[in-house]
């Protein structure tokens, strides 16, 4: 089968995120399918950005698009994305072509992608499949205030419409959208649900040493018997990294230590702020590669996750980062409200409100206080359940299974 894969903001373990696309194509590869990614040469989620306009990675053809470059949410993204969709919509006779696909994919971080892939795939007389990541324009809408009468909610509103009507089949990360979407007129049997996952032969071999100062500050705290409460990942308002630092500041006298590596367009305000409240309990580290997560988490005791209260996630959460910890057999301490909580269902720590400093803190207590055994069985409580459920071998068939 040939797949056109597009997802403006396809990444690789080189590149940076997003991995999603990356992982599935590999694994269609592997099966024997053909898959060519067709993704935006610029994207604000990936650590480098490509160099070539074509390149191959373990099998799978990658088409990077000219578009321009941008910072934060404004009006340079808005012209990256109508660079992406001008240039696939003129090239669809030409990729239909060349790539001959028996189903396209539109991969959507914003509805509007649907529209270019939809073009090729009737051009092609190929199966059109519309991949959910986020649900616009309810994210903006809920996330940003936008009012739903904007010009860009309803361009976003007409685009999901299409999306549920005109797909073949609708793939979603997120667990509890049926409601939804059969609102904006989704027939139900279309609907397959397929969440992140890992790839375990990341995990399988001995992980990339870390490098830099970070290692010798985690061997330090563990030389004086801190406590390491970790995070890696974006430093972002959705992240809700405040109420972590707040949490730290009510814990600076406890034995607990705080490590959060990675990058975002909240870190530099929040590093000021770490350095003018004198959180002396609090070591912030630039990300690292791919490669070296397995050997950072192995340092950590307590990983955090936590998000801003919002009815958005009402439809279901599905955070790489949340695998990672699990895969790593963590202890996690994750502070959100939702429609699922994987913590919860796997067993592998504690779920406390979102947006609660006091809640956190108490919560990072109550899970350092537990024996180090009790941590240890929770953490493979929650490797036991990535491997039965979110490995991406095991969801990529599924996938294959929805697209067929």
């Amino acid at each position: 089968m040939n797949i056109l894969y597009l997802n403006h903001y396809a990444g690789s373990p080189s590149l940076g995120m997003e991995y999603r696309p990356y992982y599935f194509a590999r694994e269609w590869v592997r099966a024997g399918d053909t898959v060519t990614i067709i993704a935006a040469n610029f994207s604000h989620v990936r650590t480098k950005q490509p160099q070539k306009a074509r390149e191959e990675l373990d099998g799978i053809a990658y088409r990077w698009l000219p578009t321009p470059s941008y910072k934060g949410n404004g009006l340079g993204r808005v012209k990256n994305i109508w660079s992406f969709l001008h240039q696939v919509w003129q090239l669809a006779p030409a990729l239909v072509a060349e790539h001959k696909p028996d189903v396209v994919i539109a991969s959507s971080t914003y509805p509007m992608d649907i529209w270019v892939a939809r073009h090729i795939s009737r051009l092609a007389n190929a199966k059109l499949i519309y991949e959910v990541h986020d649900l616009w324009p309810a994210s903006p809408i809920e996330l940003s205030g936008m009012p739903w009468w904007h010009p860009f909610i309803l361009l976003c509103q007409k685009a999901e419409n299409d999306a549920y009507r005109d797909a073949d089949c609708v793939v979603s990360m997120l667990p509890k959208v049926a409601e939804h979407m059969a609102q904006h007129g989704l027939d139900l049997r279309k609907l397959h649900i397929v969440p992140n996952g890992i790839s375990p032969e990341e995990w399988s071999d001995v992980p990339a040493p870390l490098a830099g100062p970070l290692p010798h500050h985690l061997d330090s705290l563990k030389a004086v018997g801190k406590t390491i409460v970790g995070y890696a990942g974006s430093h972002g308002l959705p992240n809700a990294m405040d109420v972590l630092l707040d949490a730290a500041a009510l814990l600076c006298k406890s034995s607990l230590s705080f490590v959060l590596v990675g990058s975002g367009h909240e870190k530099a305000r929040l590093a000021q702020r770490v350095h003018d409240e004198g959180l002396n309990n609090v070591a912030m580290f630039d990300p690292i590669p791919k490669s070296q997560i397995p050997a950072l988490l192995a340092h950590f005791d307590i990983a955090y996750i936590g998000w801003q209260r919002t009815p958005l996630y009402r439809f279901g959460i599905a955070p790489n980062k949340l695998m990672d910890y699990m895969m790593a057999g963590r202890t996690i301490l994750h502070s959100v409200e939702a429609g699922n909580d994987p913590v919860t269902e796997a067993g592998c720590g504690l779920t406390v409100t979102p947006e609660s400093p006091q809640a956190v803190a108490q919560g990072l207590l109550q899970l350092a206080a537990a024996t180090p055994q009790q941590r240890r069985d929770m953490g493979q409580r929650g490797r036991a359940f990535v491997l039965a459920h979110h490995t991406y071998p095991v969801l990529a068939k599924q996938f294959l299974e929805a697209m067929a």
